[in-house]
């Protein structure tokens, strides 16, 4: 089933460029023939096609909307990117599709890469939402400095890093109906100073289990946990 993203207006759904090229010059598609749509906030269409432009493509909504069920917690997730960056889009692709609401990627002191394409990265997300039949389409934000990142007014605040020490688990806590953040360290983990920055701040320091994880993994392992933890 081919899900377009289109922005939605009364009985009006006008399709993405990205969106409207891929209908006509990739699908082919045809006036008259009927479409599924996302609006990227949850809500699910039907329409039919009745302008097909590579630039801009219409269509009349049928039927809808019908709001996806939502998790019941919000995830941020704020992972430094790899040098590596295509383990960081297969970490957003898997994320997505298991069910995340924010990503933001972290300037940490032992970061090794400091660029990032935003761009590519919001597209990856976009396509993993309609790929796994959502509706939602998460926030991803760029590069964003360690100090600003850990000023978050997050219900719960979570570092996991390599350090040995006792610490928590994610199932250790009440996360449903709560927003969480969630930081993920770069390939040399976070320093001592940051993690006592973030302690300030009012983060608590969590395990992600026994064995020492890569940081896309750490990453997945996170949204996976939030995912498994409230299946019914």
């Amino acid at each position: 089933m081919n899900i377009f993203i289109a922005h939605i207006n009364g009985q009006i759904a006008e399709l993405t460029s990205e969106e409207s090229w891929h209908c006509t010059k990739v699908l082919r598609m045809k006036a008259g023939e009927s479409i599924h749509l996302i609006d990227g906030t949850g809500n699910f269409y039907e329409g039919t096609l009745s302008v097909v432009n590579e630039k801009k493509s219409i269509a009349t909504i049928q039927s809808g909307p019908k709001q996806q069920n939502k998790h019941p917690y919000y995830l941020h997730l704020a992972i430094a990117p790899t040098k590596n960056i295509d383990r960081m889009e297969w970490m957003v692709e898997k994320a997505v599709e298991t069910g995340i609401d924010e990503i933001t990627f972290v300037r940490c002191k032992n970061s090794e890469r400091t660029v990032i394409k935003e761009e590519r990265l919001i597209k990856i997300a976009e396509s993993a939402v309609k790929q796994s039949l959502q509706a939602y389409i998460p926030k991803i934000n760029g590069l964003t400095n360690f100090n600003d990142v850990i000023k978050s007014d997050a219900d719960l605040k979570f570092i996991a890093h390599c350090e040995e020490n006792h610490k928590k688990t994610l199932k250790d806590f009440e996360l449903t109906n709560r927003k969480s953040l969630v930081l993920i360290g770069p390939e040399g983990d976070f320093t001592r100073e940051e993690i006592d920055m973030a302690k300030k701040e009012g983060f608590s320091e969590i395990s992600l289990g026994q064995n020492r994880l890569r940081t896309e993994t750490a990453g997945l392992f996170v949204v996976s946990n939030f995912s498994i933890i409230h299946l019914k």
